[in-house]
């Protein structure tokens, strides 16, 4: 098959900062049949989902992101291609995470592979980045018995997931995932940030972008010291715990608000219950390993996972959890509240699984991944490595993009445990 390409735009030295993100797909066998389905979830939730099949097909593989649309994921037509159906689903929160609570978006997977259970012999989910969180999270909840699971969110919702139909599955993928929304941010959120309503005051000696504690004109590798770093990631922590202490002091006024609103009936009180508050996180592309090559190696190339200039963009409108709600920030974006943690959940994946690591990842580093791996419950286990950037472009010109080597690692590993009937 053709190697699908990386769009780009310019010379390396004046692309656009978010370059190299998109990865074209190659076209999709023509006996494939796709068909568009509007599933209910448990809790009465609308999503969305699109099952790709070709003729004899009877194992299929689930794509899903907390927060992304991955109906055009580049692995589409290569799974076809295999002889897979391909089912890709939206969660309610696709394409505006705002109010993104993981545990809602479990209810959501939850739909999917009821819908899939009737209908296919093998049902295998492949994560990919967050969805992989998403995935293992969810089969740790579905291997409880209802009453074992998750009862409340961080911010103290009900889940739901106790009376939920939560099919378990055939087997398990997971490419480049990262260790979770909440603990990605935990590792590139910019401690230096001294005041939350402003989003250039900085603290010196906490400033990973300040040629004093180490910081190099890209695209040269930065060099920090060890006690630069101690003190780096205890403050990114403050940080976080005083956000968390933020969302729970709102969530706690809500709860009081409808306490009274129960007593009074007013519509003021109601007011005060609806009310939300939504919190704008400054500055969350600053991880030191995106510009130190030296920490964590890998074939990274410099830059973040939003490009090549995290110094720049790091200060602009991209970057993860720029807004969001209380609630969504304890359940999703917080490394220390959120039950979406890949090595929190892993023990609960038991499937035959294969863990594919991406060389040249910048969003899951090699000791993020070593985690991860080590904490799977799976006995059937295989881990391995393609050569490949997080979105699956390829590291150099020229060679076999990190896509087209993991399609088709994924597929040898699935025509060993179920069958496939490749379209003619």
């Amino acid at each position: 098959m053709s190697a699908p390409t990386t769009r780009a735009s310019g010379a390396t030295g004046k692309a656009r900062l978010g370059a190299g993100r998109h990865i074209e797909a190659d076209e999709r066998p023509a006996s494939t049949v796709t068909s568009v389905h509007e599933l209910t979830t448990a809790d009465g939730a609308s999503v969305r989902g699109v099952l790709a099949t070709v003729p004899g097909a009877t194992t299929v593989v689930c794509l899903m992101h907390p927060r992304q649309d991955v109906t055009h994921h580049p692995l589409v037509p290569a799974l076809l291609r295999a002889g897979a159906a391909v089912w890709t689903q939206h969660t309610r929160s696709v394409n505006n995470d705002l109010t993104l609570v993981h545990e809602q978006a479990l209810l959501d997977v939850a739909a999917g592979m009821v819908f899939l259970r009737s209908r296919f012999d093998a049902i295998v989910p492949l994560g990919h980045s967050g969805g992989g969180t998403l995935f293992a999270f969810y089969l740790e909840q579905a291997g409880l018995a209802g009453a074992e699971r998750i009862a409340t969110t961080p911010g103290g919702r009900p889940t739901k997931l106790a009376d939920a139909s939560m099919p378990e599955v055939d087997g398990a993928v997971f490419l480049a995932p990262h260790p979770g929304q909440g603990r990605l941010l935990l590792g590139c959120i910019d401690p230096s940030v001294a005041d939350e309503a402003d989003p250039l005051a900085a603290v010196p000696g906490l400033d990973a972008f300040d040629p004093r504690n180490g910081f190099a004109e890209p695209p040269t590798s930065s060099s920090y010291s060890a006690e630069f770093l101690d003190d780096y990631r205890a403050a990114q922590r403050a940080r976080v715990a005083r956000i968390d202490a933020r969302a729970r002091a709102h969530l706690e006024r809500t709860a009081e608000a409808r306490a009274v609103h129960k007593r009074t009936g007013a519509a003021a009180d109601r007011r005060r219950a609806l009310a939300p508050e939504i919190i704008t996180v400054f500055r969350t592309d600053a991880d030191p390993r995106t510009v130190d090559l030296s920490l964590d190696p890998s074939e990274r190339p410099y830059g973040s996972l939003f490009g090549a200039r995290p110094d720049l963009i790091n200060y602009g409108q991209v970057g993860f959890c720029r807004l969001t709600t209380p609630e969504a920030w304890l359940s999703t974006w917080s490394g220390l509240s959120s039950n979406a943690d890949f090595v929190r959940c892993a023990p609960g994946v038991r499937v035959p699984t294969l863990f594919l690591e991406l060389t040249g990842d910048q969003a899951a580093f090699p000791s993020d991944s070593k985690r991860m791996v080590s904490a799977l419950g799976a006995t059937d286990l295989t881990h391995e490595s393609v050569r490949g950037t997080h979105f699956g472009g390829a590291i150099a010109s020229g060679e076999p993009t990190g896509n087209e080597l993991a399609a088709g690692r994924i597929a040898e590993w699935l025509g060993k445990r179920h069958e496939l009937a490749p379209p003619v």
